[in-house]
């Protein structure tokens, strides 16, 4: 996995450091606190925050494993793959894999997630409907200028969340990926110095 230490972070509180101080009443639990209510929910009940993509790739990606030489995970994970194209057909489900792919070193199917709504009704669900498979959802982020991915290394690693047990990933080609894209804006930069000599 990732090193947490090599990305920075920005407070937590920034853009609400000039808010009221917080009470220290406890609620009626006895346990949890009590919360200023403005009447007013987070906009992240509407939309994913910055900068996941709210857009055509959609959020969150969604990797069921198993694995196929395993005949009762072969078949759970098959029942799964129809149950959740019946029960949630809003949402896009690809190819059942019967072996591994990309950087996924077993067996898996794919489901991708577009809003709030969405992951809020399809995540608690997998948990209690998963069995004995593992999932790795993941975020999909974006650049807000360009809509371009902006670290799929990162997005598969320190921002990943699992449910079950972890997969070790091959993260070799997200580091390919990342030197191929150095070098095309390299190669860029290099055409447009040359273009301005002419």
């Amino acid at each position: 996995m990732a090193d947490p230490s090599v990305y920075s972070y920005p407070s937590p509180l920034e853009g609400w450091d000039l808010s009221t101080p917080l009470p220290d009443e406890k609620a009626e639990d006895g346990k949890s606190y009590v919360n200023h209510q403005t009447g007013i929910l987070s906009q992240s009940y509407e939309r994913f925050p910055t900068p996941l993509d709210n857009g055509r790739r959609g959020a969150f990606d969604i990797h069921i494993y198993y694995f196929q030489k395993n005949a009762s995970q072969l078949k759970f994970a098959r029942e799964l793959w129809e149950r959740i194209r019946r029960e949630f057909p809003e949402l896009r489900i690809y190819r059942f894999w019967e072996e591994p792919i990309g950087p996924h070193p077993i067996a898996m199917f794919e489901v991708n997630l577009f809003t709030p709504a969405q992951f809020g009704a399809f995540i608690p669900w997998l948990v209690i409907n998963r069995g004995p498979l593992s999932a790795l959802v993941h975020p999909n982020s974006v650049d807000p200028t360009t809509g371009n991915h902006e670290d799929e290394y990162r997005d598969h690693t320190q921002r990943a969340t699992w449910l079950g047990n972890p997969i070790a990933l091959d993260l070799g080609m997200f580091h390919e990926f990342r030197r191929m894209k150095e070098k095309t804006a390299e190669q860029k930069k290099e055409l447009v110095t040359d273009l301005k000599k002419e």
